[in-house]
């Protein structure tokens, strides 16, 4: 006999699926959640609320959160007879709920959990939420005027498919005794949308906010799963065979482990890493990560996530082919930034020589991997703290997030304390991990004893700290301090000498404008004395396609090992060399700014150790306002006081070696200063601050979608492309497809410069290709010369990074 819900769909054809019936989607969405439940293990937090309900909870969500879907209405708009119902069909989706569980409390936050996993439940002044759309008093018979026709049929049919599902999973569910009509679901569901914008209009305890969200991110992750048919990866490379295999690994190359390393794969627990640039300090984290990822398995019954941040994304990038090669296959980690799909193209591009079909093709494979990756699917992942830190935005578009940080792992490498705001949002991340029981190190070649005061006020639990920094380690530095600023004939004189010595020289400036006038000084001369290729200029403003090919000419003749040959040459840079590029070279030359920017500096000079103490010397800068403010700065980008606070100590040292052993008692001075104590209270200030507005959640289904731009604008700039390149940008599109998700869209982003969010209003928006478009003067060596608005709206370089 043909069942009644054989033609009761779910999804709409599409190019890349066909239609799907309403059972099949709901069977997998269950599947779905129940590889959660496998991958995430028991929440603590959440067992205080809901005891042992809340998978039960998540996985009756997941198996009825589409019911509503039986509506005619829904019908007709998913089968093509008309375009637009109107309605919510996960308002109807309640109507089935009370037929199916007796348990009031598992009753209540399924019933929730049901109704948001689209739209937020209310929200001042926000059209889209439930409680704008449906009266908090609806009565079933305005609910059928709303909804329109439902078949009985259809109801009795799915009621009872979903009691049997139900029941051969185990779920708790109450026996079947009448068959259920359509005015059966309406009043059912006129109840409990009343009961449950009643129940959710009053402020939570934080620990039942937290639940709340995270019953919501398990069924919008489930069920974004099984639309997209994807699957989650049950397999942690960084398992109880990670140890040997990289002892093994390193047996090979001739080498031990060094005693922090040792000491940290020792640890249970939250870990504050100090270890030098060159000292294995990633290696000392993984270790650490396993033993983590170990014990929590054996503790929660999870496969812990292991999350390894950074704060830029070509750092993010280089550590993402790192762990690939350690673990011995690349496609284990996942790359989680908002550029990952063009970082996964530029990989899979590499040995193709431009060939057009290879490009599509490998664009296509690209955007899945990426799109894998949004889904949470790699149980090792690289990415930028403030994506973990969009959790705060919750509701069904940001939820899953939360979910999928629960029993994981965190390392978070590099992090600027010189940035009271994000560090205390970075903090306030860490409390609300440690509650979802989750584990933290901190990595850093000089961590002052403010910071790691910080983490451990924050946190609860115990925090152990490593030092691999040895005392009496050979310098890899000799520092000096000029009184003129780095663009002074002096300074361009002293680097010239330098490069006509046969040394590799790095330059690097504070801002855009003086990299570029160093450039144009110190270019020739390299050219004359090294060759056409030996001299490069590298700043955050060049197209992605040029910045690439850059870093890659820039890796191939300074790359640090003990088996590359470093020639002669120069490099300019601002900031952007801080991180990430493992680059080796015979001097610095640097304007001054905050000591842990410094240090980065330094660190790309005699970067193993391996020679003599290579010379680093640091100008002083000029101070100069910002746009809209009356204070000064360091070459207009950095707040003076700390500035001043790491010239004065350099010059102090001056004409000495150093390493980072005397950098990290230099950090402690500058932070125990009166502008410390001051940078202190703002980090804490902040980190109390986000946790008030963002992460308490005593309203967890409000909408926070006005949250959303502001975060964006914190954390992220803009794009563009040059009007001289729109005609590339649209054949890029063209070659396969112009949506937010094509081949084509990703194969032009090639074009795409960088720049900051304020700037935005120097750019149109060209609604035929969908991106910023800028007049500007730009040169594939140069770079973004200058924007052209109008008289009273330019950028020039200098005014930003």
């Amino acid at each position: 006999m043909t069942s009644p819900l054989r033609g009761v769909m779910a999804k709409s054809a599409t190019a890349s699926r066909p239609v799907e019936t309403l059972t099949s989607h709901l069977d997998a969405t269950l599947t779905a959640a129940q590889w959660l439940r496998r991958r995430i293990g028991r929440i603590h937090l959440v067992e205080t609320v809901l005891g042992d309900r809340f998978w039960p909870v998540v996985l009756l969500a997941c198996l009825t959160h589409d019911a509503g879907k039986v509506a005619e209405g829904f019908q007709a708009m998913v089968t093509g007879r008309t375009r637009r119902w109107g309605e919510r069909h996960e308002v109807l989706s309640l109507g089935f709920l009370p037929g199916l569980i007796d348990d009031d409390q598992v009753l209540d936050w399924v019933a929730i959990a049901v109704l948001t996993h689209h739209r937020a439940l209310t929200g001042d002044g926000d059209k889209t939420t439930i409680e704008h759309h449906y009266d908090r008093d609806i009565t079933p018979l305005e609910l059928s005027e709303q909804l329109g026709h439902i078949d009985s049929t259809h109801v009795h049919a799915l009621a009872t498919w979903l009691h049997s599902k139900a029941s051969h999973t185990g779920l708790p569910v109450t026996p079947v005794t009448r068959n259920p009509t359509a005015d059966d679901v309406l009043r059912s569901t006129s109840d409990l949308l009343t009961a449950l914008l009643d129940r959710w209009d009053s402020p939570v305890d934080s620990d039942t906010g937290v639940a709340a969200v995270l019953v919501q991110g398990a069924v919008t992750l489930s069920d974004h799963l099984s639309s997209a048919h994807g699957h989650l990866s049950s397999s942690q490379p960084l398992d109880a065979t990670f140890a040997p295999r990289l002892a093994e690994q390193m047996r090979i190359r001739e080498r031990q482990l060094r005693q922090h390393q040792i000491e940290a794969s020792s640890i249970n627990g939250h870990l504050l890493l100090r270890a030098p640039t060159g000292s294995g300090k990633t290696e000392a984290a993984l270790l650490w990560a396993s033993r983590q990822a170990i014990d929590l398995a054996g503790h929660t019954g999870a496969v812990p996530r292991v999350f390894y941040t950074l704060p830029y994304l070509s750092s993010i990038n280089a550590m993402a082919e790192r762990l690939g090669g350690l673990f011995g296959d690349g496609t284990v980690v996942g790359v989680a930034h908002s550029k990952a799909a063009s970082y996964h193209l530029a990989t899979a591009t590499a040995s193709q020589d431009g060939d057009d079909v290879c490009r599509v093709d490998a664009a296509r494979k690209s955007l899945a991997r990426a799109a894998a990756t949004r889904l949470f699917h790699e149980c090792v992942r690289v990415g930028t703290p403030y994506q973990l830190l969009r959790a705060a935005l919750a509701g069904p578009a940001h939820s899953s997030i939360l979910i999928d940080a629960a029993n994981s792992v965190f390392v978070l490498d590099e992090l600027h304390a010189y940035d009271p705001r994000r560090l205390g949002y970075t903090l306030a991340a860490t409390r609300l991990w440690e509650r979802l029981g989750g584990r933290v190190a901190v990595l850093s070649a000089t961590l002052p004893v403010a910071l790691s005061e910080l983490f451990t006020d924050t946190l609860e639990q115990v925090v152990t700290t490593v030092d691999g920094v040895v005392p009496d380690a050979r310098p890899r530095h000799r520092l000096h301090t000029r009184p003129h600023h780095l663009t002074e004939p002096d300074a361009i004189a002293a680097i010239r000498a330098r490069l006509i010595a046969d040394e590799a020289v790095l330059v690097v400036a504070n801002n855009v404008a003086h990299a570029l006038e160093l450039y144009d000084a110190l270019a020739p001369t390299t050219r004359d004395h090294h060759g056409e290729d030996a001299a490069f200029l590298l700043h955050s403003r060049f197209t992605r396609a040029d910045r690439s090919r850059i870093e890659t000419a820039v890796r191939q003749r300074f790359a640090a090992g003990p088996n590359m040959s470093r020639r002669p040459g120069l490099l300019v840079a601002t900031q952007v060399v801080e991180v990430s590029l493992d680059l080796d070279f015979d001097a610095l030359f640097t304007s001054a700014a905050p000591l842990e920017a410094l240090l980065q500096r330094f660190g790309r000079v005699n970067r193993i150790g391996s020679r003599p103490p290579g010379d680093v010397v640091v100008h002083h800068p000029n101070w100069t306002s910002r746009r809209g403010r009356v204070d000064e700065f360091a070459d207009g980008i950095y707040p003076r006081e700390p500035v001043e606070h790491a010239w004065t100590i350099l010059n102090e040292h001056a004409g000495l070696t150093v390493d980072e052993h005397h950098a990290t008692g230099w950090l402690d001075r500058i932070y125990d200063s009166p502008w410390g104590r001051g940078w202190r209270h703002e980090v804490m200030e902040h980190r109390d601050d986000f946790t008030a507005r963002f992460l308490s959640f005593d309203y967890p289904f409000d909408d926070r979608s006005h949250l959303g731009e502001a975060f964006d604008t914190l954390f992220d700039g803009t794009e563009a492309i040059l009007s001289a390149h729109r005609d590339a940008y649209a054949a890029g599109l063209a070659e396969a497809g112009n949506t937010p998700t094509s081949a084509g869209r990703l194969l032009a982003e090639d074009y795409l410069i960088p720049i900051p969010q304020w700037a935005a209003r120097l750019c149109r928006l060209d609604r035929t290709l969908g991106v910023r478009v800028v007049d500007g003067d730009y040169t594939p060596q140069r770079g973004l010369l200058g924007i052209s608005h109008d008289t009273n709206n330019t950028y020039q370089p200098g005014t930003i990074l």
